[in-house]
């Protein structure tokens, strides 16, 4: 399930549930902002806070620093976070 801001379409709220529907987690995003390049607008979050409600563990993650128009294309930066993490991509 899926919480949506009417205005700019930005996800508030995600609800993930497991195989016996009970509920797994909760993803929720703050604070977005809106990044305007070359005259065209990006909101980013610069929070994401999931809760799993069956182990009571949480995760945080926090965005700073977002970069556009950098010239890098979007396979250029799937290969290069696959690589990191030492996973080969097929090419």
């Amino acid at each position: 399930m899926v919480w949506l801001d009417k205005k700019h379409f930005n996800i508030q709220k995600t609800v993930f549930y497991d195989r016996k529907n009970a509920l797994l987690k909760t993803l929720i995003f703050k604070g977005y902002k809106p990044y305007v390049v070359n005259s065209k607008t990006y909101w980013r979050t610069d929070e994401m806070f999931m809760k799993n409600h069956q182990t009571g563990k949480s995760t945080r993650l926090e965005w700073k620093k977002y970069t556009f128009g950098n010239g890098l294309t979007a396979r250029e930066t799937l290969c290069a976070q696959l690589t990191r993490l030492g996973v080969h991509s097929p090419r």
